[in-house]
């Protein structure tokens, strides 16, 4: 009898910690950033205003000015479309003096204050992107936001600094959902009480035997 009270106290056991996620979160690494169809840069050509501006990426990937169209900047390293835009300049100045941004296209919903798209530079993180839709609301859950990036969907702990969730930086066509907080009653105690439930079915079959 008490071989099977031990097995049945270690079954519970399992069954909390797994349910409790006591595990370390990981940030898997993600590909160097790139522009996308869909994204923006922003080009600033010194004494040039019409030269200058924001330019959407087209969906042949492309930059969507008369200047640069032939100039493609999806999934171009960020050095590389630089020097692209450089050589197209050099036609017009000898020494071209321009700053290139890239602009991310990001989705930012759930229990926001603010939910919208958003175009982001890559050195903006995960949190600060939310910020800038008016930050979690009180029913928002920052320890389990839904980050779709890819097509793949992760969660992010973004009310601790391990793990590297906190410092992740935004990428192309990201998709940042921040779920809605659960009653105390139901995540904590309703799911005790099916423990709790489970474990007297199994202890009354066990009396049995």
């Amino acid at each position: 009898m008490n071989t099977r009270l031990r097995a049945l106290a270690a079954f519970v056991l399992l069954f909390a910690c797994r349910a409790a996620g006591l595990h370390a979160q990981a940030v898997p690494a993600d590909p160097p950033a790139a522009l996308s169809p869909g994204d923006a840069v922003r080009i600033t050509v010194w004494r040039s205003p019409e030269l200058s501006g924001e330019f959407d990426i087209g969906a042949d990937g492309s930059i969507m000015h008369p200047l640069f169209r032939d100039v493609t900047a999806a999934g171009v390293p960020f050095r590389e479309l630089e020097s692209r835009i450089r050589v197209k300049l050099e036609r017009y100045s000898t020494d071209p003096q321009f700053v290139v941004a890239p602009l991310f296209r990001v989705s930012v919903g759930g229990e926001v204050r603010s939910p919208m798209l958003l175009t982001l530079g890559p050195e903006v993180t995960i949190t600060q992107a939310i910020a800038r839709a008016g930050g979690a609301t009180e029913q928002g859950r920052l320890r389990a936001v839904r980050l779709i990036r890819g097509g793949v969907e992760r969660p992010l702990d973004l009310t601790r600094p391990e793990g590297g969730a906190m410092t992740m930086t935004v990428r192309s066509g990201d998709q940042i959902v921040v779920p809605r907080r659960t009653s105390i009653f139901r995540e904590y105690i309703a799911p005790g009480g099916s423990v709790v439930a489970a474990a007297g079915v199994l202890l009354n079959i066990l009396l049995k035997k």
